[in-house]
């Protein structure tokens, strides 16, 4: 579980900066500037996530139970990914409605996926992974509704065009992901 902790620390300590120091975030891109920054951020996910999915392969191929989770919990899991994949999705579409109204829709995303995933799977790998994935949401989700009021920052009014568009193309994406790519992908079929 040693490359597991190591993937989790990298990936979920980049992506916690702004969280942490984000004093020392601003005078780093105003240093090296904005590509530099955008460089090593993205090297630096890619390792972590190469990592932690590494070290999650190693992990389940020797399994330590914690609880026994009954059949009907992946029904569940499968239900909480669809909104997940809906919030997922409006992040990505400007000017859709659930981002105007949740502000930060892909770290409720995050934690409804994480969720899920703790609800289905029962093993301290699936713990460790999805409880980090957990935490780290819901502490980035608090930071960053925090910087809104700080900077009061307002949305803008959602419209019904970009909200459809959101919907429907996270509903695609949780099918083709439910049905198809994470059984490829990881290896299980959630419907299968």
């Amino acid at each position: 579980m040693t490359m597991l902790i190591l993937g989790l620390v990298i990936f979920l300590g980049v992506h916690s900066v702004r969280i942490v120091a984000d004093d020392w975030r601003s005078a780093t891109r105003a240093r090296i500037g904005e590509n530099g920054w955008k460089g090593a951020y993205t090297l630096l996910s890619l390792a972590g996530f190469a990592l932690l999915c590494y070290g999650y392969g190693q992990a389940r191929q020797q399994p330590v139970l914690l609880w026994a989770t009954p059949v009907w919990t992946r029904h569940l899991a499968a239900l909480l990914t669809l909104p997940a994949f809906v919030l997922l999705a409006a992040s990505q579409v400007p000017g859709n409605a659930i981002k105007a109204r949740l502000r930060h829709p892909m770290l409720l995303g995050v934690k409804l996926w994480a969720s899920a995933h703790l609800i289905a799977n029962n093993t301290a790998a699936d713990l460790l992974l999805f409880g980090s994935f957990l935490v780290w949401a819901a502490i980035d989700f608090r930071a960053a509704r925090q910087r809104d009021r700080a900077q009061q920052i307002a949305y803008p009014a959602g419209r019904s065009g970009p909200t459809l568009v959101a919907v429907v193309g996270g509903l695609l994406a949780w099918a083709l992901f439910a049905f198809w790519a994470h059984g490829v992908l990881i290896g299980v079929r959630p419907f299968g």
